[in-house]
């Protein structure tokens, strides 16, 4: 008998608590809170009834509850997963659109604290922020000559990916220092990248060209170890690169052999393969790198932002709206008749 009240499962907690005040004033959606420390089969069985699932990031999401094709042969009624943020790396999308399964995510939702976020790695590197307060801790009478930096005013910034995120990072490296803008984005046009902020290139030419790189995609079987050897070996020997995307886009290996060689002068990274990195991982033990651990878009305003979208969006996909932010269209025809014969009504077409 088709549901009339919408279950939807998260664990532990949302990143702001205004996703519960919102949610909670819907009489027809019921929140399940789940916790990563009960047994598997209580929880399954709590996830077995519900329509979606708001899974958690990568950092703290936990086997077995990856949105695989095993979580959803676990959950028949299951309806939609949706990312805290823009990234969707902890979901096989094609598993769930075979599924009929739609996968929403909050793309846009963080640009600002992301691209803030990438432009404060690019000072630190640049100006050698980091670098000289590490020192200033450990020598004493610091040759303050020996961390003498660059201004990036001027400079040139290549960008892979020139989304929401790398659009706003386009915009303040041009609106503050007036730097030159290159984009590798295979998926728009040079009339689209132009009004983004950028001057359309190929990878090779932005390597070759750019002071600076950040890494504005999103991780995927196309972009995965999409920087590697060959790829770092076309920057130039002061170039510094910057990740503040998806751990597993650069080649970790290969990026510290490239610093530890000076053949790039520095790297900020946000992101890692494996989160948190093992203290003894190389790259944390080389002074020209700067990192963070996966916070670039945890401001307090970007959290707030992030979660007030998450839970308009699933209010739009319980009422049967077309969510502003779907990954996977092709599973809609799927999906409408899965939504009816579970919810009693066929959601809207998708224009």
């Amino acid at each position: 008998m088709p549901a009339n009240i919408k279950r939807l499962a998260y664990f532990e907690s949302f990143m702001d608590p205004v996703a519960l005040s919102i949610l909670g004033q819907r009489p027809d959606i019921e929140l399940v809170r789940l916790e990563f420390a009960a047994p598997v089969p209580d929880t399954d069985a709590e996830l077995r009834r519900c329509h979606g699932y708001q899974i958690s990031p990568r950092t703290e999401l936990r086997q077995p509850y990856f949105g695989d094709a095993a979580l959803l042969a676990r959950c028949p009624d299951l309806l939609a997963i949706s990312s805290t943020g823009a990234g969707y790396d902890m979901v096989d999308v094609g598993a769930c659109t075979s599924a009929g399964v739609i996968v929403v995510n909050q793309s846009g939702t963080n640009k600002e604290g992301v691209a803030e976020h990438a432009l404060g790695l690019m000072l630190s590197l640049s100006k050698k922020i980091a670098v000289s307060g590490q020192a200033m801790r450990r020598t004493q009478n610091l040759e303050r000559r020996r961390y003498v930096g660059n201004d990036i005013r001027g400079k040139t910034v290549g960008i892979i990916g020139i989304g929401h995120i790398g659009t706003r990072v386009a915009e303040l490296c041009r609106g503050l220092f007036g730097m030159t803008v290159l984009a590798y984005d295979p998926y728009l046009t040079a009339e689209q990248i132009v009004a983004r902020g950028g001057e359309k290139v190929e990878l090779a030419e932005l390597l070759q060209r750019s002071d600076f790189v950040s890494v504005h995609c999103p991780r995927s079987a196309e972009t995965f170890g999409m920087i590697g050897p060959n790829e770092l070996a076309q920057m130039q020997p002061h170039a510094y690169f910057v990740n503040t995307a998806r751990g597993g886009i650069h080649d970790e290996a290969a990026l510290a052999t490239a610093l530890s060689e000076g053949r790039i002068a520095g790297a900020g990274l946000d992101v890692f393969l494996l989160e948190p990195p093992p203290l003894d991982h190389p790259l944390l033990a080389l002074d020209n790198v700067v990192t963070s651990p996966h916070i670039a878009g945890m401001t307090v305003e970007s959290m707030h932002e992030m979660v007030v979208a998450t839970a308009r969006q699933w209010i739009a996909i319980f009422e049967g709206v077309a969510p502003p932010r779907l990954v996977n269209p092709e599973a809609w025809p799927l999906y409408s008749q899965r939504f009816a014969d579970v919810l009693g009504f066929r959601p809207a077409e998708l224009r």
